[in-house]
């Protein structure tokens, strides 16, 4: 596990304790610790209560990385990609807002299964559509790989009737690890969120 892949993670949640680290990384929560532990011998993080956070000399660290691993792809085929991807984010916006926000402007309070198996059935349609792409992602940038296995596993817990896998933010939610490769995606491609959400392409 590369400190590119632990910092990362760090940066994109915040705050992370083990247990937090642990399932995007595909590590055990006392493997996640350790991980921690030696990064924060380093320096690299600093302990807050129960969880770490990025020091500045992380920081400094993570962008130096960043920028290296950038250097090793290929921003033709990557920004293709990323094109593609703003239209399944798009999707996945309206489902999220139709998850959270009736058509009458009315919070979803979850009390119709019907609306909801509705919005769950348009999840379950674009993921199976936006499969191929995170594959081609991975092998474009070997550090976005793991995405699909993630929103794999965020899907299949929905699917099995565990509904706050769609979009609880203090979990690996579908929602949740969405957000984060569109981050990644934005970093690879050398723009900022700030930009892209002036442009509507933000989640």
């Amino acid at each position: 596990m590369s400190d590119l892949a632990v910092l990362r993670t760090v940066e994109l949640k915040g705050r992370v304790r083990d247990e937090d680290l642990a399932p995007p990384l595909g590590l055990d929560p006392t493997e996640a610790g350790r991980r921690l532990a030696a990064l924060a011998a380093r320096g690299l993080v600093t302990p807050v209560g129960k969880a770490h956070r990025l020091s500045e000399e992380g920081r400094t660290q993570l962008a130096v990385l960043l920028e290296a691993d950038r250097g090793g792809v290929d921003g033709v085929a990557l920004e293709r990609a990323y094109d593609e991807f703003c239209s399944f984010n798009a999707e996945l916006k309206s489902v999220i807002t139709g998850w959270q926000v009736r058509a009458d402007g009315s919070p979803n309070d979850h009390t119709d299964p019907a609306y909801d198996a509705g919005v769950l059935a348009r999840l379950a349609d674009l993921h199976l559509r936006v499969l191929p792409l995170l594959d081609r992602l991975g092998a474009i940038a070997g550090r976005l790989a793991p995405y699909s296995g993630r929103l794999q596993n965020a899907q299949e817990r929905i699917a099995a009737g565990d509904t706050t896998w769609v979009a609880r933010p203090i979990m690996d939610s579908y929602h949740t690890v969405w957000f984060e490769l569109h981050e990644d995606l934005i970093q690879l491609c050398g723009r900022t969120r700030l930009a892209e959400a002036a442009e509507g392409r933000a989640l």
